[in-house]
């Protein structure tokens, strides 16, 4: 299947969002995009060439309102050195920031989880569907209500850029989709309230947190469970991107629609609003044991409309198409392991 890579688009809220960007043959660097499809090298902007998306959220309060004049004199064209602008066609995008932890939410979406519990009953389960799924979600109402978030970590080197390949490993036998709203901090966070976790927030992404579902539990020592690393992290698990977006340019992370096609099919189509534990108690509950660190990720959960729900896992020439509200869009074509 021959698929038209995406071109990069500069779709997104507010006045400008960060991404990493390259011409051919040259270095990435980390780039400021206004919606009228320019992009600014910040290495030169902010005098520092050794400068990365990652050590922009180190210096988060002293550049963000640095950013917003360059970007608002750039989309005039009345800023001094306007020649440093580029346009964004014809430049490589890749993931926008390299973090150095990635905590990811599991179980996170109402009807994923019902639908998950459903796929997985037992052959010889005697409540009808509807009883198993009345049930499942009196269980997850009360999780919400009184339960703790499903945190685990995930490995940087899983994640690539919005448009890249993924890799399909040949023993992966039920390769999956789940698109996520991803989280990007700003100011370190530790054992922070979920009252303050958002001023630890610098903006948001997405992520398409793929998992293998034959390898999610162990076969040889079901005591052990679930086995994250083998199932979520294979070069290029974790297709993210295209743009952070500042969080003072989402008005409501709590109500952004999050939607996965598959060659053109509407897979997954759902608000953030059916997340079980919102993006203050995740941060919050990550924090309580970890050291959230500036550029690192905290991926959300995934809404329901997986393979598992439908039927149909991924394969090789799949195409995904993956967009959020005011984050933009990725497409993800899928490759066999060994296929060109």
């Amino acid at each position: 299947m021959s698929v038209k890579p995406a071109a990069p688009s500069a779709s997104f809220s507010g006045p400008f969002a960060l991404g990493t960007l390259s011409a051919p043959d040259q270095a990435s660097f980390p780039g400021l995009v206004v919606p009228e499809g320019r992009v600014l090298d910040l290495r030169s902007a902010l005098g520092d060439p050794a400068l990365t998306t990652r050590r922009l959220f180190e210096r988060w309060d002293e550049v963000l309102p640095r950013l917003g004049t360059l970007a608002a004199n750039g989309a005039t064209g009345t800023a001094a050195g306007v020649d440093a602008w580029q346009p964004l066609e014809g430049l490589r995008v890749h993931a926008p920031v390299e973090p150095r932890q990635v905590f990811q939410s599991g179980a996170n979406y109402r009807q994923h989880v019902i639908d998950l519990e459903l796929a997985h009953r037992a052959p010889d389960d005697p409540r009808t569907p509807e009883a198993a799924r009345a049930e499942i979600a009196e269980v997850m109402d009360r999780r919400a209500a009184e339960d703790l978030p499903y945190v685990f970590l995930g490995l940087p080197s899983a994640i690539t850029g919005p448009y890249d390949d993924v890799v399909l490993p040949s023993w992966a036998e039920q390769p999956d989709w789940e698109l996520e709203l991803a989280v990007v901090v700003g100011r370190p966070a530790y054992r922070v309230s979920a009252s303050q976790a958002l001023a630890h927030v610098a903006g948001y992404t997405i992520a398409n947190d793929l998992t293998d579902r034959a390898t999610v539990f162990r076969r040889d020592m079901k005591a052990i469970g679930t086995d994250w690393l083998r199932s979520k992290n294979a070069p290029g698990f974790t297709p993210l991107g295209p743009w952070i977006v500042p969080a003072a340019s989402i008005a409501d992370p709590g109500d952004l629609r999050v939607t996965l096609k598959l060659n053109g099919e509407t897979m997954q189509d759902e608000s953030t609003e059916d997340m079980l534990f919102g993006i203050a108690r995740l941060v919050s509950y990550a924090s309580q044991t970890a050291q959230l660190l500036p550029g690192d990720l905290v991926l959300t959960g995934s809404p329901a409309g997986n393979g598992m729900h439908w039927g149909r896992l991924l394969r090789d020439g799949d195409v995904m198409d993956g967009s959020i509200t005011g984050l933009g869009a990725q497409r993800t074509r899928c490759t066999s392991q060994g296929a060109s």
